[in-house]
């Protein structure tokens, strides 16, 4: 075991007082009886990629979803599970450090105790790399002591390496076997998750007793489906990158003579900039997805920064707060070709300083365009998945240059008779990251933790750990598990150009929906945010009091309790059942096969794939 992991912390006052709070549990977790109810056989999102993916995932592809029940339910065909053994369960910790990972440590851990004392939880050091060479550390209630509702992934460490190649997998595998695991639970993002899928087939066609249960975990709030309505870790980032904004806003207004220009941390999608902007109400915010569906360049998004600064000017105001999502570079056009060209030259082994001599010609007038602390970040080695090294590459500083050249142009040729334009930049992400994790995220994490246990004494593989309802209050919250191969799809959509792909079956990150309710509020208050100073601070994190319940802004907007409306689904079907039966009057009959026939035409046509529908 490493030195540095799972040793007692030494806790402040407040983090010594966060360590003795108990999350509740939702009625369908409590006592030592299991009951799941199982629906229909699940499909994929994109029915365009369901032969591929059920070929890709033969054992583990059309498996049903998975509700837990409260003791008062009564649901005829429910599996009751009394009987509990005691097994030992992996967990390791893959991705980035998100807040509130060592809750679901702690809520498998006690959910494993209570229903046998004699069960076991290994967690794995340093993450992958740890599962692969088997390091583990017993997860004990005096090891949980100092680190229940705290940030950070220091317990057991993590890994952003990808469980993906046929040796990484049999290590895996392997690991397993030898440690005689009941089930191994993998917490992170999309492509941890996408990885718990294929690692559970890949087991199950082996026959490895292993089950293997993903938890959505990821600060980046990407992982969003039918079935996931938010992120354990999302909540804390933005509350925590909000207040600090917010604050930036009122020194920007007292000092009335900066443009403050803010990077947010979020990989490519643009969910934690739309989020801390319905927070906090910065001046402007540039989100990629807009970029992509408008076609921006970058000199169209100077262009739109300058005006703004310009029309603000002509009221007598000279600051402002502007957020950027960190993916945005990826988002426009030319600068993503240049990257594709930039990343295949150092996969081709080609040095760096030989690379801007082989660049295309628009791509080498683009570089040498580019300031040279750019050229440098560019040039850095992409991520596995091929993407660019987003959290080092300085958008706001790129940004805040060109303004900066254009403003001074327009006040040279008269165009802009206002003051300077003065810009001071900020790259907000680690510092959120490692906070103390708010009350939302260690109550949802250490549920999540809970219905972990409750997938594996249901013989579940392949399934993720799933709360619905989670705008309302934890008392009814929904927990269940949902087969991972239903959130896949074959399909992506092109980062720059808009295109879609074709590729192998992965959970892909969820981008903002342009056209959701989230950015209509946004657009709805666009312009009022730009000219008005409209700023909001929504303070520090609050673990009590009237703040403490609060949720992300884009969480109670969106209508996402799919669960819930499969469930009343069910109740429809089954008053049909029970009006329209032998012996019925014709006209009940008629008026049956009338609607029915009507709802399934509909449904054919928005199902098709032509139509594209894969929301």
């Amino acid at each position: 075991m490493g030195s540095d992991y799972g040793l007692p912390r030494d806790l402040s006052h407040l983090q010594k007082a966060r360590s003795f709070y108990k999350p509740s549990l939702p009625p369908c977790l409590q006592g030592t009886t299991v009951r799941v109810e199982f629906g229909d056989a699940t499909t994929a999102a994109d029915p365009s990629g369901a032969q591929a993916i059920s070929q890709s995932f033969p054992h583990t592809y059309g498996q049903p979803l998975a509700h837990f029940l409260k003791p008062t339910s009564i649901v005829p065909d429910a599996q009751i599970i009394n009987q509990h053994p005691a097994i030992k369960v992996g967990l390791v910790f893959c991705g980035r450090q998100s807040p509130g990972g060592h809750n679901v440590v702690w809520g498998l851990h006690e959910a494993l105790k209570i229903h046998n004392p004699a069960s076991t939880l290994l967690g794995f050091l340093g993450g992958s790399e740890g599962l692969f060479a088997q390091k583990t550390l017993e997860i004990t209630d005096e090891v949980l002591t100092t680190y229940k509702n705290q940030g950070g992934y220091d317990l057991l460490g993590r890994s952003k390496d990808q469980i993906r190649t046929t040796e990484q997998v049999n290590s895996a595998m392997a690991a397993c076997n030898a440690l005689e695991l009941d089930g191994l639970v993998i917490v992170g993002g999309v492509t941890s998750n996408t990885d718990a899928a294929h690692l559970a087939e890949t087991f199950s066609q082996s026959k490895c007793s292993t089950k293997v249960i993903g938890v959505p975990v990821t600060l980046n709030g990407d992982l969003k489906n039918q079935f996931v309505e938010a992120n354990v870790g999302f909540d804390t980032v933005c509350k925590v990158d909000s207040q600090l904004i917010s604050n930036l806003c009122t020194d920007a207004l007292s000092a009335g003579k900066y443009y403050y220009f803010v990077r947010l941390m979020g990989q490519k999608a643009s969910h934690v900039a739309l989020e801390c902007t319905l927070q906090s109400h910065p001046n402007m915010v540039i989100l990629g997805e807009e970029v992509v569906a408008s076609k921006l360049t970058i000199f169209d998004i100077t262009k739109q920064i300058c005006d703004a600064v310009q029309a603000r000017s002509e009221k007598e105001i000279y600051h402002g707060v502007i957020l950027l999502p960190e993916g945005l570079i990826e988002n426009i056009p030319e600068v993503y070709g240049l990257l594709k060209e930039i990343h295949r030259f150092l996969r081709q082994g080609v040095s760096i300083d030989k690379i801007s001599s082989q660049l295309s010609p628009w791509a080498s007038a683009l570089f040498q365009f580019l300031p040279p602390f750019i050229r440098e970040e560019l040039l850095l080695y992409p991520e596995s998945d091929d993407s660019a090294q987003l959290s080092q590459i300085e958008t706001e500083k790129l940004l805040a240059v060109l303004v900066e050249t254009e403003m001074s142009k327009r006040l040279k040729e008269g165009t802009y008779k206002g003051k300077k334009f003065t810009a001071i930049c900020h790259f907000l992400g680690y510092q959120a990251r490692g906070s103390l994790p708010s009350k939302f995220d260690c109550d949802y994490a250490y549920v999540l933790g809970h219905i972990c246990y409750h997938i594996l004494a249901a013989g579940l593989n392949g399934y993720m750990a799933t709360v619905t309802n989670l705008k309302d209050s934890l008392s009814k919250w929904r927990c269940g598990a949902a087969p991972i191969t239903a959130m896949m799809a074959v399909k992506d959509c092109g980062r720059a150009s808009g295109s879609m792909t074709i590729g192998r079956p992965v959970v892909h990150p969820a981008i903002v929906d342009l056209r959701g309710r989230v950015y209509e509020v946004l657009r709805q208050n666009a312009t009022k945010f730009l000219m008005e100073d409209f700023y909001r601070n929504p303070g520090p994190l609050q673990f009590d009091g009237p703040g403490a319940e609060s949720r992300t802004v884009s969480l109670c907007i969106e209508d996402l309790d799919y669960m819930g409306r499969i469930k009343e689904l069910n109740v429809y079907l089954d008053k049909v059942r029970c009006i329209v039966k032998p012996g019925c009057s014709q006209d009940i009959l008629k008026a049956a096969l009338s609607a029915m026939s009507s709802v399934t035409d509909i449904l054919s046509v928005m199902s098709s794939p032509s139509n594209g529908n894969i929301n």
